[in-house]
């Protein structure tokens, strides 16, 4: 079977931020409630308890202004209520997908990459460093509670405020300089943050796959602070739950982003109803959802979402044999083939969305290895040089990839008007002999009996590689790695293992290499935050201890003490004050220029396609489409509540 490549990435053009009073999204306008009270439509699943007086008519459980949703392009249509989704996942834990695909957010990406109001009804931005945040009027929480700006003072004050909650203090993305911003209440729906200089990262950090949420249901969870609650109560609630004081019981129930607490009212399309620990998981729509479509619908369309928890190496045939009506989620290309002989059987399409990382998949020489001998080599560019140009990525290109991936740097793709084909390819053309003679260069002249090259203190260059070990894609990606590795003297294992363990040692610097993806968006633009080219997070496996000091302001990790990567760090400082899309660029590709020269992180296969599986009937799920993770959200960036069931028999089975 062969595979066309799919190249579309719909509408890419440069972010930007759409403000003032008028916010679209999607194509999406607000109108006020006197235009459109008239027109809205009640959903069936709520009629018998809006009958009863148990549930507000749907025109006093949306907001004054809601948005509203322009639903056209290619194959999308308004639709019409009802079904269930069933959905698989490989551990309980995935059950924040649902905040994820739900993509409600203050300010949200649309398909187009600009970011613009979503929960808000306003964003004004001033001089890049002034931020007001206007609510919609009567917006309310799943619950029936207002939402208001007083969620946003418990959080600022209550929460990211208070060293028992939070020792660390508010998120770094508040603290671009190590100064957080002037935090203003200026009306119970108007917020403000004021910095002494720029912050680009905030806006993006607010429309993430997992977002930084700046607001939280004071109504809910002030009954588990100290601050608020009554004290005996809050030792009863201490002692019930078994935890250690009232931080802790606070940070068990204020889940906005893991999803799995059935009592903490949400903002997204469905509300979760099971608690953990679960195999089953099932979310109901959210009465109080803020949008609605064009004719008057309160959206989502969906009534159910059902994640069913499964072994990972079973989602696969589950989903091959129709018990998913969408399904990306422990899916890989190897499965295309398979996927796409089972759907006339069982009534699904095959869709093959290309994904959007830096790298399909990488691998980290940890730059803070804890053994001096390796640590040492890691750090001389020469060894992960030498490490690139023994790769073959054209034999696994061909061997597991059908030959329609990339073969390029971990950098950013074609689709981007970053690319640049000469970084890309730079170090990843299959050269044994360069690579030998590198090794050579480093004193590694000498070998043992079985071939393999011998470090200066005699012990044989044998590299373990570690995974998270989910799936057997990335031990036929080492395999073959290890083939030609061997060829130039290194020798290969493999240490798969659980991710937890896996990051931990990772972090530590236990690891030698480890294997992961690339950078996570693989086709920025200029006023994106090239962040991820820099040591600032302790998930860069490459430097993890590097990222952890930049996160913690220094007090914990250690001072990068490479000048590639300290360079790097003055790059990225100097992106955040830079004022013009042309110098942003210039920096952008400046750091790129370094990654591919300096190989920190050596790319395996890009652009590899996803398979997306579709049950026949569900209506509005774009054929031509970007699976990535964020910017986009997997799915979030296509508004799964506009998503819909045609016909009686396409609702979705429970």
């Amino acid at each position: 079977m062969s595979f066309q490549r799919n190249s579309v990435f719909p509408g890419l053009r440069p972010a930007r931020v759409i403000v003032g009073a008028i916010a679209l999204v999607l194509g999406c306008t607000n109108v006020t409630a006197a235009a459109r009270a008239a027109d809205y439509l009640e959903p069936p699943l709520f009629a018998e308890r809006v009958a009863a007086g148990e549930l507000p008519p749907v025109a006093a459980r949306l907001p004054d202004m809601p948005s509203v949703a322009a639903i056209d392009g290619p194959g999308r249509e308004p639709g019409q209520y009802g079904g269930t989704l069933r959905m698989l996942a490989p551990t309980a834990r995935d059950i924040r997908l649902l905040a994820v695909y739900g993509y409600a957010r203050l300010v949200a990406y649309n398909e187009q990459l600009e970011l613009v109001p979503d929960l808000l009804e306003a964003v004004e931005v001033k001089e890049g460093r002034r931020f007001t945040f206007r609510l919609r009027a009567n917006h309310r929480w799943s619950d029936g509670h207002p939402f208001t700006t007083e969620d946003f003072r418990y959080w600022w004050e209550d929460v990211a405020g208070n060293r028992t909650l939070s020792p660390a203090g508010p998120p770094r993305e508040l603290a671009p300089d190590g100064k957080l911003p002037q935090f203003e209440v200026i009306d119970d729906r108007t917020v403000r943050f004021t910095w002494p200089a720029p912050n680009p990262y905030f806006l993006p950090a607010l429309a993430g796959a997992a977002p930084l949420f700046i607001y939280r249901p004071a109504h809910y969870l002030k009954q588990f602070h100290v601050r608020y609650a009554a004290p005996e109560a809050l030792a009863r609630a201490v002692s019930e739950a078994r935890t250690h004081n009232w931080a802790a019981l606070h940070n068990r129930y204020d889940n906005l982003y893991k999803f799995d607490n059935p009592a903490l009212p949400t903002l997204q399309p469905w509300r979760n109803t099971t608690a953990s620990p679960a195999t089953r998981f099932v979310a109901e729509r959210n009465p109080y959802f803020h949008r609605v479509d064009e004719a008057g619908h309160q959206l989502p369309y969906i009534d159910r979402v059902i994640v069913t928890i499964s072994e990972g190496n079973l989602i696969p045939p589950r989903t091959s044999a129709g018990e998913a009506d969408l399904q990306a989620r422990g899916l890989s290309f190897k499965d295309i083939t398979f996927l796409k002989e089972n759907e006339e059987r069982s009534g699904y399409d095959t869709l093959l969305w290309p994904t959007a990382r830096g790298a399909h998949r990488a691998l980290f020489p940890n730059l803070n290895n804890g053994d001096p001998a390796f640590r040492k080599l890691f750090r001389d560019v020469r060894f992960r040089r030498a490490l690139s140009l023994a790769i073959d990525r054209e034999l696994i290109n061909e061997a597991l990839y059908f030959g329609v991936a990339l073969q390029a740097n971990n950098g950013v793709l074609p689709q981007s008007p970053l690319y640049d084909p000469e970084v890309a390819s730079e170090w990843t053309t299959f050269d044994p002999a360069r690579a030998s003679a590198l090794l050579d260069e480093l004193g590694l002249d000498k070998r043992g009996g079985d071939g393999i090259r011998l470090l200066p203190d005699g012990r044989p260059l044998n590299l373990i590689v570690e995974s998270a070990g989910e799936g057997s894609e990335e031990s036929d990606l080492l395999e073959l790695v290890g083939t030609t590795w061997a060829e130039v003297g290194i020798k290969l294992f493999i240490k798969p293992q659980q991710r937890a363990n896996f990051r931990n040692r990772v972090f530590s610097g236990a690891t030698q290499v480890s294997i992961w993806s690339g950078f996570e968006n693989g086709i920025p633009t200029a006023e994106m935050s090239p962040d991820e080219l820099a040591p600032t997070s302790q998930q860069q496996y490459q430097w993890p201890k590097w990222g952890q000091y930049y996160e913690t302001r220094g007090a914990s990790g250690e001072a990068p003490d490479l000048e590639a990567a300290t360079h790097l760090l003055a790059l990225n400082a100097a992106w955040r004050v830079a004022t013009e899309q042309s110098e942003r660029a210039k920096i952008w590709r400046e750091m790129l220029s370094i990654h591919a020269e300096q190989q920190f992180a050596i790319s395996l296969i890009s652009g590899v396609l996803q398979p997306v599986v579709v049950r026949r009937g569900l209506m509005n799920v774009p054929t031509d489409a970007v699976y990535n993770w964020d910017p986009g959200a997997h799915f979030g960036i296509y508004r799964p509540d506009t998503f819909w069931f045609a016909g009686d028999d396409a609702a979705g089975k429970e």
